[in-house]
């Protein structure tokens, strides 16, 4: 039977996760890089990705990483997701990874597991498992390409997708909404090298995919617990008309029903990483449902943070606008509810219209 409860092992890394994020990050921190997107933010992932050695979570342990599964990784991104962290741990340590590990690439995942090297699948940032399309000599918006030292790029040559991996390539940063996840366009500089073509290589960029929107549903989970939670402490202390503005029926009501939608959320989250862990034939469906519910969850819980917070909330002072920046960039990135929830259609046998 699937068990969605958080075992011993998971509670423990999110504890690890979220003190190092304490240490290196804060809403001042993400901030700063919309008036200096050049501001450098290192220290957060060499924290993640040196001293916890989550740059290789997924990667089995003979190749230098820790072999944990979807579910670890889940944990993780629940946390980054809370913390709007700037981070590329979904682009390298699961979208890119997962591609790797599909084409058994044993002599660059040890370079990928031990953070020295940060890969990233040159794709926009919009494609999701079974729609995307190769070919491109200049890609855009990659997401987790600034910084990046592999370039997976799937190409097409005479109808025939391959994947190749290239060490060079000319990154353009582009202006994103949400800078805590910049975007840029990619033009690779190097021949490169052939990882895999035809099905294995297809196989390998869907796998890439369907991982990262699985796992996505679990930022989307982190970031709405964190705008409920904080909103429920705001309420309980800010006073209006010497009451606490939480003690009114109609924030009550709010409240519980985004507490229902987050619950909800997190039980579609957990189901998604746990099917994708087990490697369940009904993973699709998971992600599906995760990705098409989850997105516009989180994207609720931002807003009602931002007007139940009142003027404070509407300030650029305040972290609430980098949570609902996230959640609206995450709910286009890797498909879109509506293109999940067609795809949902089709895998569960119901007439689309």
């Amino acid at each position: 039977m699937t068990d969605l409860l958080y075992s011993d092992v998971e509670e423990s890394l999110r504890s690890s996760v979220r003190g190092a994020l304490k240490r290196t990050v804060d809403p001042s921190t993400v901030a700063a890089l919309y008036d200096a997107p050049d501001t450098d933010v290192s220290s957060v992932w060499s924290a993640l990705a040196g001293d916890l050695g989550l740059a290789g979570l997924l990667v089995p342990e003979e190749w230098g990483g820790a072999g944990a599964s979807a579910r670890e990784a889940s944990v993780v991104l629940e946390e980054l997701g809370r913390a709007v962290a700037p981070v590329p741990f979904l682009e390298s340590a699961v979208i890119a990874t997962t591609a790797l590990l599909a084409v058994d690439a044993r002599d660059v995942l040890p370079q990928v597991a031990s953070g020295d090297r940060r890969a990233v699948l040159v794709l926009p940032w919009s494609a999701r498992a079974g729609a995307w399309s190769a070919g491109e000599a200049v890609t855009a918006p990659v997401a987790g390409a600034l910084g990046a030292d592999l370039f997976l790029v799937p190409t097409s040559v005479d109808g025939t997708v391959r994947l190749v991996l290239h060490e060079t390539a000319d990154v353009t940063p582009l202006t994103s909404l949400d800078m805590s996840r910049p975007l840029a366009s990619v033009a690779p500089t190097d021949e490169g090298r052939v990882l895999a073509e035809g099905e294995a290589a297809v196989a390998a960029v869907d796998a890439a995919l369907a991982a990262g929107a699985a796992l996505l549903a679990s930022e989307q989970l982190g970031l709405a617990q964190w705008c409920l939670e904080t909103t429920v402490e705001y309420a309980k202390t800010r006073i209006q008309f010497a009451r606490p503005i939480g003690s009114f029926q109609a924030i009550k009501h709010r409240l519980a029903d985004l507490y229902l939608e987050v619950t909800q959320a997190q039980a579609a989250a957990r189901y998604a990483a746990d099917t994708l862990a087990a490697q369940d034939p009904d993973a699709p469906v998971a992600q599906a449902v995760a990705q098409s519910y989850c997105s516009d969850v989180a994207v609720h819980a931002a807003e009602e943070a931002l007007q139940l917070h009142g003027g404070i909330g509407m300030t650029w002072e305040h972290g609430v606008h980098l949570y609902l920046k996230r959640a609206k960039s995450d709910q286009l990135a890797l498909g879109t509810p509506a293109a999940h929830r067609a795809d949902l259609a089709g895998l569960v046998d119901l007439p689309q219209h």
